[in-house]
């Protein structure tokens, strides 16, 4: 499961975030550019960039230049770029408020056009799998998406079932103010596991602090 980029950045140095805010403006940069830049060692800049690279939050690349060894230039991971805000469901809410206003019916088609591209996806990636296994991948593909998926087990060894829990939502902007976004999910979780039988047993719009989902075998 992807590493909980909030808890990361809370956890870390000031001067490790200082780096990461660094690395976000400059681009790129080496050692001893950016120990000069936080007026440290540039020893103590290598610890701190081993400790980043070891979070996954930096990472580097060699550059030839002049005769020696080739320097390391350090740059951030595609991780690490998600530790800085932006502002994609306002953005998504203000242009949904658009269309609302000049066409109620095309927002509930953008919705479905959604719900359908994802079912695609996930019935290519489920096809062939046994029960247990399509739960665990669609529970992966919803974590790739940003929703922090994990899967538990109903009873002894899933007997019962299995609970897809999502720790962050990640429409939770848009959902806020379109009830669609929130149906569209469930549609999708439905729509990819045609033969189990899902409940949604806990929803953050309602005050909780996870969106769940119980997942049963339908009988036959």
């Amino acid at each position: 499961m992807p590493t909980d980029l909030g808890s990361v950045l809370d956890r870390l140095p000031e001067a490790r975030r200082t780096i990461l805010r660094t690395l976000k403006r400059c681009g790129e940069a080496r050692a001893e550019e950016l120990a000069a830049t936080l007026e440290v060692t540039a020893s103590a800049m290598r610890q701190h960039l081993t400790a980043l690279e070891a979070e996954g939050l930096v990472t580097h690349h060699q550059v030839k230049g002049s005769p020696g060894r080739p320097k390391h230039v350090y740059h951030l991971t595609a991780s690490a770029e998600g530790l800085f805000p932006k502002a994609y469901g306002e953005l998504t809410t203000e242009l949904l408020d658009y269309v609302q206003e000049a066409d109620p019916a095309l927002v509930e088609s953008i919705f479905a056009k959604r719900r359908q591209r994802r079912i695609e996806g996930a019935r290519a990636r489920l096809a062939g799998k046994p029960f247990a296994a399509r739960v665990a991948e669609l529970a992966h593909i919803l974590d790739e998406d940003g929703y922090l998926a994990e899967v538990e087990p109903l009873g002894e060894d899933g007997a019962g079932g299995f609970r897809i829990v999502e720790h962050n939502c990640a429409i939770l902007s848009v959902a806020s103010k379109y009830g669609l976004a929130c149906s569209s999910e469930l549609e999708f979780i439905r729509a990819a596991l045609p033969d189990a039988t899902i409940d949604r047993v806990k929803h953050m719009m309602a005050g909780a602090y996870v969106c769940a989902y119980e997942v049963r075998p339908k009988v036959s």
